[in-house]
C-alpha cells in the first residue's frame, strides 16, 4: 500500500503488455485508499471509493491487471464473476457472500501475518514437543524430581529432617539418565538426524462450532458447512492418531501451537478493520447481467442482479461469522466486454456508483510479439523452462516469434477475438511435436523458426473452419 502510483504502474508493467489507461486508473484508485487513512476523521467518512468499470474484449488483460494488482497490494481482495449470483428466490448465490467471502480472505490473510510474527517463538515449544512423542513420558519425570527439590527445600527451611531413602535415589539417577538422552536427541533433532523417524501424533479435527450465520441472513453454503461441522461432532471425537515422520509431525505440531498462539478476537477486529477501509473487490463478466432491450424472461432476474448488488456497492452493512461489516468504503473494479450490451444497459443507479470508465484496446500484431518476450514470466520462457526439465535447450528465432503474431491478429480478426489467449492455443499447436518427444532429445539443442510455425500452422490457418475449431 506504499508503492505510489508510477511504482504500481512500472510493476503492472513487468506482467501485462499495453492498457496503460486501465493501468494508470486503477493505480490511482489504489493509492487513494492510502491517502483517505492519512485524513482527518470527520473528512475520512466522507470520502467516497470511485469505483472503476472496465471495458474491453475478452483476452486483453482485465483480468490479468485485477490478478497482478491482488499480488501487489496487502490488501484484502476478492475476484467473483457476476454470472454466478442470482436475484433472491432463484437458484444462486445471494450477493452478500461477495462480502462474506471478502472478509474470510482478510482474515486468512491477517491471522497468516500474526502466525508469521509468532514462529520464532513457536520453535522451542515444537521442539519440546517432537521430544515428548520420541520419549514419552521424560518432560513429565522431570516435573516430579522438580516438585520433589521443591519439597525438600521447603522441608529443610523450616527445620524439619527429611530422610531419602533408596527409591529418591534411584528415582534422581533415572532422572538423570532420562535428562541425558533427552539432550542427546534433541542434539540429533536439531541436526536433522531423526527426520525420517515416524511417530504417532494426536491430530485435532478442526471443526469448531458450528456456524450459526445462517440465521443472521447467511448463505446456504454457511449452512452446508454448520451441517457439517455438528455432525463431526455428533460423530465422536474432535481428534485421531496419526502415524508420520518427523519431518510431516513438525509441520502439524506448528500449526496447531501457531493457531493456539494467536487471539482470534484480535485478528478478527484488524481483518474487519482492513476489509472496510483497504478491501477491493473484482467483478468480472458484468456485461452478462446488462439487460439489453426490453425485460422478459431470464432478464428479469438479471436485473434483479443488478438491483441485489446497487446496495453493497453504495454502502451497506452486511452480516458475517466475523462480525458486520460496513461496505461504504470498499473499492469495486467492474469489467465487462460489452459485446452485445453496453454499459449503458446497465441500471442507472449502478452505472452511477462506477464513475471511473476506462476502454481496454484490442491486441494488435505488435502486442502480441511483445506478450511472447517481454514479460517476466512470458509464454516462450515458459515453454523454455518447461523443456529444460527434459535436458532439450529450446531457441525460437525472431522471425517466429513474427508470424505467430501475424496468425494470432489474422485468426483474431476471421474467427472470435479472444485477445492472448489466442497465443496459448498457437504456441501448444506449433510445439505439440517437440512436446510429445521431447525426452528422445535430451541434450540436443532445438530451434524452431518461421518455416517450423509455417508447417505446423500453414494448413490450419488456409482452412476457415479447421482455424475455428483447432485455434
Amino acid at each position: 500500500m506504499d508503492l505510489t502510483p508510477k511504482q504500481i504502474v512500472e510493476k503492472l508493467n513487468q506482467y501485462i503488455i499495453g492498457q496503460d489507461k486501465a493501468k494508470r486508473a486503477v493505480a490511482v484508485a489504489l493509492r487513494n485508499r492510502t491517502r483517505r487513512l492519512k485524513l482527518p476523521e470527520e473528512i475520512r467518512d466522507e470520502v467516497a471509493p470511485k469505483n472503476i468499470l472496465m471495458i474491453g474484449p475478452t483476452g486483453c488483460g482485465k483480468t490479468e491487471i485485477a490478478r497482478r494488482l491482488a499480488k501487489l497490494c496487502n490488501a484484502p481482495f476478492l475476484k467473483v464473476e457476476a454470472t454466478k449470483y442470482t436475484e433472491v428466490g432463484y437458484v444462486g448465490r445471494d450477493v452478500e457472500s461477495m462480502i462474506r467471502d471478502l472478509m474470510a480472505v482478510g482474515y486468512k490473510d491477517v491471522k497468516a501475518e500474526m502466525e508469521e510474527a509468532l514462529r520464532e517463538k513457536s520453535v522451542s515449544l515444537v521442539e519440546e514437543k517432537l521430544l515428548d512423542l520420541l520419549l514419552p513420558g521424560s518432560g513429565k519425570k522431570d516435573n516430579k524430581v522438580s516438585d520433589l527439590a521443591n519439597t525438600v527445600s521447603e522441608a529443610s527451611g523450616q527445620g524439619d529432617v527429611i530422610i531419602l531413602g533408596d527409591s529418591s535415589s534411584e528415582n534422581k539417577k533415572e532422572s538423570e539418565g532420562m535428562n541425558s538422552t533427552r539432550e542427546k536427541f534433541r542434539q540429533m533433532l536439531r541436526e536433522g538426524k531423526l527426520e525420517e523417524r515416524e511417530v504417532e501424533v494426536t491430530v485435532s479435527r478442526n471443526t469448531g462450532m458450528p456456524n450459526m450465520e445462517i440465521i443472521a441472513g447467511g448463505s446456504l453454503d454457511d449452512l452446508q458447512s454448520s451441517m457439517q461441522s455438528l455432525a463431526g461432532m455428533l460423530n465422536g471425537g474432535r481428534h485421531k492418531r496419526r502415524t508420520v515422520s518427523i519431518k510431516e509431525a513438525r509441520k502439524i505440531l506448528t500449526e496447531e501451537t501457531l493457531d493456539s498462539m494467536v487471539d482470534n478476537d484480535k485478528v478478527c477486529d484488524e481483518a474487519k478493520k482492513r476489509v472496510e477501509n483497504s478491501g477491493i473487490v473484482f467483478i468480472d463478466e458484468i456485461d452478462k447481467i446488462a439487460v439489453h432491450g426490453e425485460s422478459h424472461g431470464q432478464d428479469v432476474s438479471r436485473e434483479g442482479v443488478q438491483r441485489d448488488i446497487l446496495p453493497i456497492v453504495e454502502g451497506s452493512n452486511v452480516s458475517t461469522k466475523f462480525g458486520v461489516v460496513n461496505t461504504t468504503h470498499i473499492l469495486f473494479i467492474a469489467a465487462g466486454a460489452f459485446s452485445v450490451s453496453s454499459p449503458s444497459d446497465l441500471i442507472p443507479e449502478l452505472q452511477g456508483r462506477f464513475p471511473l470508465r476506462v476502454e481496454l484496446e484490442s491486441l494488435s500484431k505488435e502486442d502480441f510479439k511483445r506478450i511472447l518476450q517481454e514479460p517476466k514470466n512470458s509464454l516462450i520462457m515458459q515453454y523454455s523452462e518447461l523443456l529444460k526439465t527434459e535436458g532439450v535447450d529450446l531457441k525460437i528465432t525472431e522471425d517466429a516469434v513474427d508470424r505467430m503474431s501475424v496468425i494470432a491478429e489474422e485468426v483474431n480478426s476471421k474467427s472470435e477475438n479472444i485477445g492472448a489467449r489466442r497465443l496459448h492455443t498457437i504456441m501448444e499447436k506449433v510445439l505439440d511435436e517437440i512436446n510429445f518427444s521431447a525426452d528422445e532429445h535430451s541434450g540436443e539443442t532445438l530451434t524452431v523458426d518461421a518455416e517450423y510455425v509455417n508447417k505446423q500452422l500453414g494448413d490450419i490457418v488456409q482452412s476457415q473452419d479447421l482455424s475455428r475449431y483447432i485455434l
